[in-house]
């Protein structure tokens, strides 16, 4: 039996992933988390890949099904424990890849809010030992389900997705460095998009980084993280975003003076509210950053590719990057996508970095 995947691109990936990505090296612990059968042919080349490097890779399997089972049918002690052998799986690994795949449509109404959101805090603390503990990367495969999501063809969404993964991520760091390093010790961010956007915030001492392929594929972010107590404005999110499986639509937040005075949804607001509700940090914001990646153009309705999208900014509710001087702590990291290529500016220390989509940097 063959061990190559049948898409030679697919191997591409994993030597991307093994070699660029984390650096895997010989005698190391790798966990490869395979969600849905469609991740299999990653899984299978990223699993020949680390052999290759000398390293002892492990497989799980996770599935939207099993998840489901849970959250219809468990009770709450079942849907708010921690899974030892997953998070023991974090203090074992040198290295984690989470390959990802979307199964179906977002969560059925009748599950109930807050099961998803007492199961999501606990993934948020898997999350968190994952950071912790392992090099990572994670990325989300092209799926069926996916492409009708993004309301695009399977084949047009396959080579948006090897085309973003395949970039010459070492050459184009280099350019994302030398922009971020433009944006060093500046004070003050301000994104302004129609009437119901105009977000103020300090970025004083705070460092801006460069996300250029080492934690997710695709990738493309420069990335900061806000001063929370300076945090005044609203902003408003014409995508719908999901969070744990739920479509939260038409989300309009606000904040003053560092304190979050408004939450309000289209649909799930009680869920929203739940999530903001998490822990104290949840409420608040632990990064703001532009989107870079060139080869992504289409809304997905999936942070793994949204986020990345060239022409696009990001919030998120929840953990700092510490390595950014953010304090902001919580178990959960919620990105926030608005596409500021239908209009819009960012402005930095009164400067315009960003218009209609476009880095002026």
């Amino acid at each position: 039996m063959a061990i190559e995947a049948v898409d030679p691109r697919w191997r591409q990936v994993a030597n991307v992933l093994t070699r660029y990505s984390t650096a895997v090296q010989p005698g190391e612990r790798v966990m490869i988390a395979m969600h849905e059968v469609d991740s299999y042919p990653l899984a299978q080349a990223l699993y020949a890949a680390c052999i290759e490097c000398g390293a002892f890779p492990q497989v799980q399997f996770f599935a939207e099904a099993m998840r489901k089972s849970l959250l219809w049918q468990g009770n709450p002690q079942q849907i708010g424990w921690m899974p030892a052998i997953e998070a023991y799986g974090m203090e074992w690994a040198d290295v984690y890849f989470g390959l990802r795949a979307l199964a179906g449509f977002p969560a059925p109404a009748d599950i109930p809010a807050e099961a998803i959101a007492m199961h999501q805090a606990v993934q948020g603390q898997v999350s968190a030992l994952r950071w912790q503990k392992t090099r990572w990367c994670l990325l989300r495969v092209p799926t069926e389900a996916l492409a009708r999501q993004a309301g695009i063809d399977l084949d047009s969404l396959t080579e948006m997705f090897f085309a973003a993964c395949l970039l010459d991520y070492e050459s184009l760091s280099q350019r994302w460095h030398a922009q971020a390093r433009t944006l060093r010790g500046s004070r003050s961010v301000r994104i302004v998009a129609g009437a119901e956007t105009d977000l103020a915030f300090s970025v004083a001492g705070r460092e801006w980084r460069v996300f250029a392929g080492k934690i997710n594929l695709p990738d493309g972010e420069i990335y900061t993280a806000p001063v929370n107590a300076t945090l005044n404005g609203r902003i408003h999110f014409e995508q719908g975003a999901i969070f744990g499986g739920v479509v939260v639509p038409d989300i309009r937040l606000a904040w003053r003076d560092g304190r979050l005075v408004q939450a309000r949804a289209a649909a799930n607001e009680d869920y929203l509210r739940r999530i903001l509700d998490t822990d104290a940090g949840a409420s608040l914001l632990g990064e703001f950053a532009f989107g870079l990646n060139p080869c992504l153009d289409v809304v997905c309705h999936d942070i793994l590719y949204d986020e990345k999208i060239g022409g696009t900014v990001h919030i998120a509710l929840g953990r700092a990057y510490p390595e950014c001087g953010g304090v902001n702590e919580s178990s959960i990291h919620w990105d926030l996508v608005k596409d500021m290529r239908a209009g819009g500016a960012v402005l930095v220390d009164e400067q315009s970095v960003l218009i209609d989509g476009a880095l002026q940097i």
